[in-house]
């Protein structure tokens, strides 16, 4: 196996540490030879896609919901400046 002699870092929290040193040890490699290992098996699988896809579709659908509530907000406020213009001019008269 060819000598290590680059790095990259990786920031974590403390408890994603944690957890990938305990299955290190218990894999009984180094965290280093750990991580190697694991981010050389890594593939984006096709479900993965599909999550990505849905998230994205989801996106959309909160982007097209949350303007429909605007317009909404809007209609009903209008709607009540016509009720109380109304009002106030039959109070009027």
């Amino acid at each position: 196996m060819a000598t290590a002699t680059a790095r990259i870092p990786v920031l974590m929290t403390e408890a994603e540490k944690a957890r990938i040193v305990k299955k290190a040890r218990e894999a009984g490699v180094s965290t280093s030879e750990y991580i190697r290992r694991a981010a050389e098996s890594f593939y984006p699988s096709e479900s993965d896609e599909a999550l990505e896809a849905m998230i994205e579709q989801m996106l959309k659908a909160t982007e097209r919901a949350d303007q429909a509530i605007e317009e909404t907000l809007d209609f009903v406020a209008a709607s009540n400046q016509r009720i109380a213009e109304m009002e106030s001019r039959k109070e009027a008269s």
